[in-house]
Parts: structure tokens; C-alpha cells; sequence
């Protein structure tokens, strides 16, 4: 009997665990810590502090965690009324308001403390503005407006910048490229996203597509527009020294094959389309940032 009882307190407690992890979206957040560790290599030339890359991409993992946390507080009421949130912890009251208030504290602390005992106070300053943005600004605007997209990829582009700093202590040109470059990526994504999810967006109010925010022909001419953008960014690294030709073609072809899509949606203004730029967009960042990684290397 004893031991049902503490395989019961066991398996609830690697629940709890589990939901508490969930609060972090771990692939958001490691999405964000290998733009970090992208950043910190790429400065870093061949001199690489292992533990200090390790470490940095631990500290902006929990701390983008400890956003998205603050994030689903702020929006718990909202989320319940949505198909594709509603089954959070928080909606479902599978964890509380207070501890995960209680869990974001603790874990933006944590996330705080790594990257000031191993970065610099630049990287810390930057941090926290990043978190104070996403969480307090940036959440609130979704119900204002689209000026909310535009907001959400200031903090949303600066992991790469952040590890650049990391690696120099200072922001140059080239931190301002590789971010440039995360910065004008999101509108494509976070519209192509926001045309998928639109029904359920609306259910909680959320104003996230241009314009008049529906999903026609002018949206997905804002879409093509943001995209079309990239492939001239995609080149300024190579132009500058960065990183080389190779790294230059594969952005390319990759910002061609993201720009032929948008012109897809353009054409029928589909649900299918735009699932595919959501896609395509995913694949396009990790795709090239490696790219100018090995490039670099």
C-alpha cells in the first residue's frame, strides 16, 4: 500500500513538472536559444568559449521562458477561449495564476543571474528589455491592433544580437544585420500565422493582420512585401564580411522560395497557402543561420 502511494505522489509530481515545463513552450524558447548561440558563434570567430555559449543559450532559453510564461498569465482568459490554447495549464487550472507568477519570477532570475555571471551587463540590459517588451507591451497590444506585430519583433529579433554581444561587449553593424535580418522575418511569420489561426484569434479579440486585419489580397501583399526584403538582407553578411559567397546563394534561394510562396497566397488568398509560408518560415531562419555558420566556419 505504501508503495502505490509514493508511485502515486511520483507520477503526480513528473506531471507537474511536465506542466510547468509546458509554461516555458520549450521549442519557442529553444528557437531563442539557438538564435543566441548563432549570434555568439558567429562573433566569436574561432574563439569559442564553450561554457560561455552553453551557458548563454541556457540563460535565454529561461528567460524567453519566463516571457512566454508572463505571456499565458496575461492571457489566460483568452486562451480558454481558443481551440488551440485552451488546453494550457493555466486554462485548464492544472497549474494557478499565482504559481506561475511564482514560476516566471524565479525562473527570469535564474535566467538573469547565468547570463550576468557569464556575459556582460550589455547582454543582461538587453535581456530584461526584451522580457519587460514581450510580456508587458507587446501582450497587452494583440487587442489594440497590428502595430502589436510590429512591437513582438523588436524582442523577437534581438537573440541573435543578444549573443553577439555576448561575444563582443558591443553592439556593431554586423549585430544589427543578423538582427535586421530576424526582425523583418517575423512579419511574414507571425502574418502567416495570424491567416491560419485568424477564427480562433478573433474568438479572444486579437487584432494581428494588417490593415483592416482580414485575410485578402492586401494582407498578402504586406506579406510578399516583408518577404521581399529578405533577400537583399540575406546578402548584406556577405557583403560585409561576415560571413562568404555560399552562405550568400543559400539565403537566396531560400529567400526566393519563401518570396515564391507568398506570391501563392497572393493568388488564391488560401488557408492552404498560408499554412505553407507558416512552414516555410520556420524552415527559413534555422536553414540560414546555419548556412552563415559553416560558411563562418
Amino acid at each position: 500500500m505504501h508503495k502505490i502511494d509514493t508511485d502515486i505522489v511520483t507520477l503526480s509530481g513528473m506531471r507537474k513538472i511536465s506542466l510547468y515545463i509546458a509554461l516555458l513552450k520549450p521549442r519557442l524558447s529553444f528557437l531563442v536559444a539557438f538564435s543566441s548561440g548563432f549570434g555568439y558563434i558567429l562573433a566569436a570567430h574561432s574563439d569559442i568559449n564553450w561554457s560561455v555559449l552553453l551557458l548563454l543559450s541556457l540563460g535565454g532559453f529561461l528567460v524567453s521562458g519566463a516571457s512566454v510564461t508572463i505571456n499565458q498569465v496575461l492571457e489566460v482568459e483568452y486562451d480558454a477561449m481558443m481551440e488551440r490554447t485552451k488546453n494550457r495549464p493555466l486554462p485548464t487550472g492544472s497549474i494557478t495564476k499565482k504559481e506561475a507568477i511564482v514560476f516566471a519570477f524565479f525562473v527570469a532570475i535564474v535566467g538573469l543571474a547565468i547570463l550576468y555571471m557569464t556575459t556582460n551587463p550589455l547582454t543582461v540590459v538587453l535581456s530584461f528589455i526584451s522580457l519587460v517588451l514581450y510580456s508587458f507591451v507587446y501582450t497587452p497590444l494583440k487587442r489594440v491592433g497590428p502595430i502589436a506585430v510590429f512591437v513582438g519583433a523588436i524582442p523577437g529579433a534581438l537573440p541573435p544580437l543578444l549573443g553577439w554581444v555576448a561575444s563582443t561587449g558591443y553592439i556593431g553593424h554586423e549585430a544589427l544585420i543578423i538582427y535586421g535580418i530576424q526582425f523583418i522575418w517575423q512579419f511574414p511569420h507571425f502574418w502567416a500565422i495570424a491567416w491560419v489561426g485568424d477564427k480562433d484569434y478573433k474568438k479572444a479579440g486579437f487584432k494581428l493582420l494588417p490593415n483592416k486585419g482580414e485575410k485578402d489580397l492586401n494582407t498578402a501583399i504586406n506579406i510578399m512585401v516583408y518577404t521581399l526584403f529578405l533577400l537583399p538582407l540575406g546578402l548584406l553578411p556577405a557583403y560585409f564580411g561576415i560571413t562568404g559567397i555560399n552562405s550568400a546563394i543559400i539565403a537566396t534561394v531560400c529567400g526566393a522560395a519563401f518570396l515564391a510562396q507568398s506570391f501563392n497566397l497572393m493568388r488564391d488568398n488560401s488557408d492552404k497557402a498560408a499554412l505553407k509560408i507558416m512552414f516555410g518560415s520556420f524552415l527559413y531562419l534555422p536553414i540560414v543561420q546555419i548556412a552563415y555558420l559553416l560558411d563562418k566556419i
